[in-house]
Order: C-alpha cells, then structure tokens, then sequence
C-alpha cells in the first residue's frame, strides 16, 4: 500500500534483532540502526506526501515500479535473514507489492464511492492498516537475535 513503509519496518525489525555497526551484507545494512531511521523518516514523508493533491495512482508508473522494486527487496531481505532462498523472496514480495497495489487502490475506490466515506477518513484507514499489517508481517518472522560480538 506505501512503498517506503516495508522497508522501515522490516529495518526497525532487523536493527532491534540483529543489530550490526559495521554491515557487509545487504541485511546487514538493513539492520544498521541508521538505516532503520532513515527509512522511517522516508516512510512518515510519504505517509503525508500521499495527501498532497496530484500525487498520481499507486498502479501509475513509476510509482507502481518502485512498489515493485522496494515489495522484492524487502522480500529478499526476509529470505536472507531467516537463511531461505533471496530470488524466491525476491520474486514474491515484487509480485505480492503489485497485486496489494491494485487490491487497495481498488478497495479504496470502493469504498470512497459506494460507503460515501470522505477520502481523508479512507486514507487515513489505510495508513493505519498498512502499518499494522507491515508490523504484523515482520513481527511473525524469526530471527535470532545476534549481538555485536558474534556477529564479528
């Protein structure tokens, strides 16, 4: 539903789980405290950025192929920490970032004109859902926590 909202709450997962100061690996770099408030900040200006008129549809390009790219990322992002294979959550999380595109876009549409609801209400809903369910997701992953020194 946000592009930069999975990234900063699989960031914030990974930095509070596997915590690394010095990253050599793109999970580690996730994990990076600074990371995690990077795109934290990334995602909050775009939670506000997304009330701002003519800001396009979600399904436009590019907006829908960044969606694409951050969905896939995040995904390979998973599958590297739990030790699963990358493409796989590559392949996924792209293709799970653009059908979630056009169901929200479609819901949002659906409900803005049949329940009459004002657009504000919706996509304040919206942020909330997209939210907990980002934290939901990464919540139900597993990952050992790893502290400084192991990991060097």
């Amino acid at each position: 539903m946000r592009s930069m909202m999975a990234p900063a709450v699989l960031s914030h997962k990974l930095s509070h789980t596997m915590p690394v100061s010095e990253p050599h690996s793109p999970v580690e770099y996730a994990a990076n405290p600074t990371t995690a408030t990077v795109l934290k900040v990334l995602a909050v200006g775009e939670l506000i950025g997304d009330k701002m008129p003519g800001v396009p549809n979600r399904t436009d390009m590019p907006g829908l192929g960044f969606r694409m790219l951050s969905g896939g990322t995040c995904g390979a992002l998973l599958n590297e920490a739990e030790g699963k294979l990358v493409v796989q959550g590559a392949v996924a999380g792209g293709f799970g970032a653009v059908v979630g595109s056009f169901l929200f876009m479609r819901l949002r549409l659906w409900i803005d004109d049949e329940l009459g609801l004002p657009d504000p209400v919706v996509a304040l809903a919206e942020d909330a859902l997209t939210i907990a369910a980002g934290w939901l997701i990464v919540d139900s992953i597993s990952i050992e926590p790893v502290s400084e020194a192991a990991a060097s």
